[in-house]
C-alpha cells in the first residue's frame, strides 16, 4: 500500500483530497497529530483513531499526540492536577496499543498553551470568530448542556494548537469537522497555513446499530474490560445478516456495528481474519480482506454468531495489552 493509500484507508473524509496527495508524494518530515481530552481509559473511539496514525507511522509521518489537559479543564473534566495524571496514564496506554514510542512525540497542552504568544494569538482568533461559530463548533463534543465562555475558546484553541504543534495533517473523528474547518477558515486570518484534515468514521451504538457508540451513555468498548465483559458486549451486539440493515420501527437509519469493527478496527492491524467453526459448520473461514467478510455475512454463508465471536478473539488481542497497562497502573 503505498502512501496516499496508507493516508486515506477507511477515511470518511479527507479535506481535501489534492493537499493529502501533495503530502503522500512527500511524506519525510512531515507532522500529523491528533488531540485527546485525558478520559482515564482508552475506548473504541481513542482506538480508530491511534490506528489511523499508526498507519501514518507506516507511511513515514512523524505522529504527534496531544494530551489535551487545558482542553479537558475548559471541558469540565476535573481538577488540573487530576487531568494531569490522565495524562500520563493514557500515554502510556497508547504505547502499549501499538504506537511506536520512539516515533511518538506525546505533548501536554499546558506545554504551550499557557505561553503569551498562544495568548495573543489566541485572543486574534476570538476576534475573527463570531460566538454562534465557535458554539457551532464546538456542539458535538462538549461536556454539558450549558454553554459557557470556556466552550466558545475550546475550538479557537484546537485550530491554534496545529500551528503551535507545526503539523500538517490534523486527524479527528467526524464530530471534529466543524472545529477543523473553523480552523481552515481562521487561521490565514492570522498568517498561518490552513490544515490539511482528515476524519475517520464513527462506529454505530453497539447495541442498536442506530447513531454513533458512546463511551458516557450506551454500551461501549475499553481496555479496561476484561476478556469476558468484551465477549459479553460483542455477543449483545447488533449484527443482522446484512451490511446495509433495514431501518428501525422508529424509521431511524442503522448500520452494522460488527462489520464496521471489522472494518475500522480489526482489517487496518490484523493482515488475515480467521473464524473459527466446527467441521459440521463448514470448518473455518479465512478472509484477507475486509469486503470479502462482509459478502459471506449479506449470502449467509457467515453467521452473525461466528463473526461476533471472531470479533470478539480479535478484539481482545488489541486490547489486551493495553488492560495488562491499566491493571499495572492500578496496582
Amino acid at each position: 500500500m503505498d502512501a496516499y493509500d496508507l493516508i486515506t484507508r477507511n477515511a470518511a473524509e479527507v479535506v481535501t483530497e489534492d493537499e493529502a496527495r501533495s503530502l503522500a508524494d512527500d511524506p519525510d518530515g512531515k507532522r500529523a497529530y491528533v488531540g485527546y481530552e485525558p478520559s482515564g481509559v482508552l475506548h473504541i473511539g481513542h482506538m480508530l483513531t491511534a490506528n489511523k496514525l499508526i498507519e501514518l507511522q507506516e507511511a513515514g509521518f512523524e505522529v504527534v499526540v496531544l494530551l489535551a489537559d487545558v482542553h479537558a479543564y475548559l471541558n469540565d473534566k476535573g481538577t488540573f492536577d487530576e487531568i494531569q495524571e490522565t495524562a500520563t496514564r493514557m500515554q502510556e496506554q497508547f504505547v502499549a496499543y501499538g504506537l511506536e514510542e520512539d516515533q511518538t512525540e506525546f505533548v501536554l497542552g499546558s506545554e504551550f498553551q499557557l505561553d503569551d504568544d498562544y495568548a495573543l494569538d489566541l485572543h486574534a482568533l476570538e476576534l475573527e470568530t463570531s460566538l454562534s461559530r465557535a458554539e457551532r463548533a464546538m456542539a458535538e463534543i462538549k461536556s454539558g448542556d450549558t454553554v459557557t465562555v470556556a466552550q466558545a475558546v475550546y475550538p479557537l484553541m484546537q485550530a491554534l494548537d496545529i500551528v503551535y504543534l507545526d503539523v500538517d495533517l490534523a486527524i479527528g473523528g467526524m464530530e471534529q469537522r466543524k472545529v477543523h474547518m473553523l480552523a481552515r477558515d481562521t487561521l490565514p486570518s492570522i498568517d498561518a497555513d490552513a490544515p490539511t484534515c482528515l476524519h475517520t468514521p464513527l462506529i454505530s451504538d453497539l447495541s442498536t446499530g442506530v447513531g454513533k457508540m458512546s463511551s458516557s451513555s450506551g454500551v461501549s468498548i475499553s481496555m479496561e474490560d476484561s476478556e469476558e465483559e468484551l465477549r459479553e458486549k460483542v455477543n449483545k451486539a447488533f449484527c443482522p445478516p446484512s451490511r446495509d440493515p433495514d431501518p428501525d420501527d422508529d424509521g431511524n437509519e442503522r448500520d452494522n456495528p460488527v462489520l464496521q469493527i471489522f472494518e475500522y478496527h480489526v482489517f487496518p492491524r490484523f493482515g488475515e481474519v480467521v473464524v473459527e467453526r466446527p467441521e459440521q459448520y463448514g470448518g473455518n473461514l479465512t478472509y484477507d480482506d475486509y469486503e470479502s467478510l462482509a459478502e459471506d455475512l449479506d449470502s449467509g454463508e457467515l453467521h452473525p454468531a461466528d463473526a461476533k465471536g471472531a470479533l470478539a478473539d480479535y478484539l481482545n488481542e488489541l486490547v489486551a495489552p493495553g488492560r495488562e497497562k491499566i491493571q499495572q497502573q492500578r496496582s
